[in-house]
C-alpha cells in the first residue's frame, strides 16, 4: 500500500488526480491522506469526488473514503475496465480533469473507450477545452496516442452544464517527445461571451489588439446554462500552440480580464520555451508511460514538482529538471515496453 500525504507539494487535486491513474495503470493501491489539508475547505470537493467515482468505475476498485469532505482515501483497483462511460462532476467543477483522471488507464486498456462528461468546460484553476483541444492532445498524438476530444456544450462558472465527448483508443507505438524549439509563433485570440452583451467581448479584444501583434480576434456567443466569460490567447507555433486563459466574474472589468491574459501571454513569448508552465504539467504523465523525451520550459511550477513527486511514488522514471539559459530542460525516461 503506497501512502502519500496529500497535503505536500501543491496540496490540492492533482495529487489525487495523478494518484487515481497511476494506481490503475501500476495495480498499485493507495492511501492518501491530509487531503487538500491547507485549502480553504479541506478534504474532497464535488470535483474531486467526481474523479474518485470515475476512476472507481473504470477500475471496479475498492474505495472507503469517497464522499464530500473526507479527508483520508483508500483506493485498491482491480483492473481496467474499457467501455462506454458517462460522469457527472454533478456542479461547475472541470470535466477536463475528470478526463484527465482516466484518459492513461484507458489509453492503456486493450480496447476502444468512449467517455463523456457533464460539468465545466471553461473553469479557472482547470484546463480549459481550448487548452486540452490545441494545445495538450496534438503533443498527445504526436507520442502515438489517438485521443479524440470534442464539446456537444461549453459550461461557465457557475452554472456549468457543458458536455464533452471522447473517444480513447488503445495506446499502438508511443514515440518519445522532443519539444525544445517553438518556431515561428502567430497570434489569435477568442474572447467567449455567454448570455453577456458583445461590448464585454470587444473591449477585452481592444486590449489584446492594443499590446499584442494579434493576427485574428474573434468572438464566440455559445447558448449556455448560465453566464460566462472566458477570453484565450493562442500563440501557434511550427512546434506546439500554447493557450492562456483569463476568466471574467462578476465586478471583474473586462479590461481587467483583458490585460491578465497579455501579461500571461508575454511572459511566455518572452522566455522563448516552447512549453508553457500548465502544458509541462500536462506532459510529464504521458511521456513517463509513453517513450519519455525531454522538452525547455518556464521554471517549473509546484503543480510540476508535485507531479514528479508523485510519479515517482509509483513508477521508477528517471525525471530531471535542470537550469539551461534562462529556462529548464526537463528530462523524462519512458516505458521500457514503448
Amino acid at each position: 500500500m503506497i501512502e502519500i500525504d496529500g497535503s505536500e507539494g501543491e496540496g490540492g487535486g492533482q495529487v489525487l488526480r495523478t494518484s487515481l491513474a497511476l494506481s490503475i495503470v501500476t495495480g498499485q493501491p493507495f492511501r492518501l491522506f491530509n487531503i487538500r489539508a491547507g485549502r480553504d475547505k479541506p478534504g474532497l470537493g464535488k470535483q474531486h469526488l467526481a474523479c474518485v467515482r470515475a476512476a472507481q468505475q473504470i477500475s471496479n476498485a475498492e474505495v472507503t473514503g469517497d464522499e464530500v469532505g473526507s479527508r483520508d482515501l483508500l483506493f485498491a483497483p482491480q483492473g481496467t475496465f474499457p467501455g462506454k462511460y458517462r460522469f457527472s462532476v454533478g456542479s461547475a467543477g472541470s470535466a477536463a480533469l475528470v478526463l484527465q483522471t482516466v484518459l492513461y488507464p484507458l489509453l492503456l486498456a486493450d480496447t476502444e473507450s468512449f467517455v463523456s462528461i457533464e460539468g465545466g468546460t471553461h473553469n479557472a484553476s482547470a484546463p480549459p477545452l481550448d487548452f486540452v483541444q490545441h494545445a495538450f492532445l496534438p503533443l498527445l498524438r504526436r507520442m502515438g496516442a489517438d485521443v479524440l476530444h470534442s464539446a456537444e456544450r461549453l459550461g461557465f462558472f457557475p452554472a456549468g452544464g457543458g458536455l464533452t465527448h471522447t473517444r480513447i483508443t488503445p495506446w499502438g507505438r508511443r514515440e518519445p517527445l522532443m519539444l525544445h524549439d517553438r518556431g515561428a509563433v502567430e497570434l489569435r485570440a477568442v474572447a467567449y461571451v455567454a448570455s453577456l452583451p458583445d461590448h464585454v467581448a470587444q473591449r477585452e479584444l481592444n486590449i489584446v489588439r492594443r499590446h499584442l501583434n494579434v493576427d485574428r480576434l474573434s468572438i464566440e456567443a455559445p447558448r449556455t446554462m448560465g453566464p460566462g466569460n472566458a477570453l484565450c490567447v493562442y500563440a501557434d507555433s511550427d512546434h506546439v500552440t500554447e493557450v492562456v486563459t483569463a476568466f471574467g466574474k462578476r465586478g471583474k472589468a473586462a479590461e481587467s480580464v483583458a490585460k491578465e491574459a497579455v501579461r500571461e501571454m508575454k511572459d511566455y513569448l518572452k522566455s522563448e520555451a516552447p512549453v508553457g508552465e500548465h502544458l509541462a504539467d500536462q506532459l510529464l504523465l504521458p511521456m513517463a508511460l509513453g517513450a519519455g523525451g525531454s522538452f525547455r520550459t518556464l521554471p517549473p511550477s509546484l503543480h510540476t514538482t508535485t507531479n514528479i513527486s508523485v510519479i515517482r511514488r509509483f513508477m521508477e522514471r528517471r525525471i530531471d529538471v535542470r537550469e539551461d539559459d534562462g529556462a529548464y530542460i526537463v528530462e523524462v525516461a519512458g516505458s521500457a515496453g514503448s
